[in-house]
């Protein structure tokens, strides 16, 4: 390290990433710590906690802290615990970074922005998928009415999918973060298990593999994680809310479940760095998403 590096002072802070459903925070976190931490699909409403991912480089550490997508509408209790969890991640952190996709701005973009703006927290907005934009002539005057608003102290056009601009992105973080003592080991990447992660990545399997029937009344839970000589045997209950939705996650003749399986088994053993042998149940607890005990049951702690 030279005498400059080491003379320049050490930065930390938190950074609650925010925004609507399905707007790309997820996939901006995973690459901007490039190794996957947090699930993705197409599917609005993928993340369901809150949870961080460690970046460290040089003499600045960032936490980002993954949200559910906020939502005006909030049917069931699990809608609320999602958009409690993402408003929790508004308070006491350093900076906030607002995610919207280019060229649009709807009610929902307004009322975050509004949430956030009670805040007094300094905020970066994030213009996600450019990459989509064809004609870029249009972009311009859209940024020129997003800079109008006079609130974010940047505006940074990126792709996340992409990694398009993600090194300006994080050179703008690190300006606005305080100086202060890194929080976390240099190599750590989440606050989160390997036990927490493994669900998370089985139910990012199922999501991927069923239609809109489905995602927003299944969750997943770890009923075992045990290494026995050399191999990690993981049990896994993958819950629903009928039995129709039960035939749908298991498919014809188990087919979808046994590709659930296998597709999920791989990432495991990246994540663990070991083998593993997974096993997998699908079982029925009706209204469960609707339900603040089953809810803390499965895991949804405030």
């Amino acid at each position: 390290m030279t005498d400059t590096e080491l003379m320049k002072a050490i930065h930390c802070g938190t950074i609650a990433v925010v925004g609507r459903p399905n707007v790309g925070k997820s996939t901006l976190i995973n690459h901007l710590l490039s190794q996957k931490i947090c699930i993705t699909s197409r599917k609005p409403q993928t993340t369901r906690h809150s949870m961080m991912g460690v970046l460290t480089r040089d003499q600045c550490q960032m936490i980002f802290v993954d949200t559910p997508g906020l939502h005006q509408k909030a049917p069931k209790a699990i809608n609320r615990y999602m958009n409690r969890a993402a408003s929790r991640a508004l308070h006491d952190v350093d900076l906030i970074v607002f995610v919207i996709e280019a060229n649009r701005w709807i009610d929902e973009d307004q009322w975050i922005f509004e949430k956030i703006n009670q805040q007094k927290i300094p905020t970066l907005l994030i213009v996600n998928k450019v990459d989509k934009i064809k004609d870029k002539g249009v972009l311009f005057p859209y940024l020129q009415r997003l800079e109008a608003l006079q609130f974010f102290v940047e505006i940074v056009p990126i792709s996340a999918l992409k990694k398009q601009n993600l090194d300006c992105l994080l050179d703008q973080i690190e300006a606005h973060l305080p100086e202060g003592e890194f929080l976390f080991d240099e190599d750590q990447l989440t606050d989160r298990s390997q036990k927490f992660l493994t669900a998370e990545i089985i139910r990012e399997k199922i999501l991927r593999q069923t239609g809109q029937e489905v995602p927003h009344e299944l969750t997943v839970t770890i009923e075992s994680f045990q290494w026995k000589e050399k191999v990690c045997h993981i049990s896994a209950v993958l819950w629903v809310e009928r039995d129709t939705q039960k035939a749908i996650v298991i498919g014809h003749q188990g087919q979808r479940l046994k590709l659930v399986g296998q597709q999920a088994r791989l990432d495991i053993e990246k994540l663990i760095d070991g083998k593993v042998m997974l096993t997998l149940w699908v079982k029925v607890k009706k209204g469960w998403s609707d339900s603040d005990k089953a809810l803390q049951g499965f895991g949804y702690v405030e």
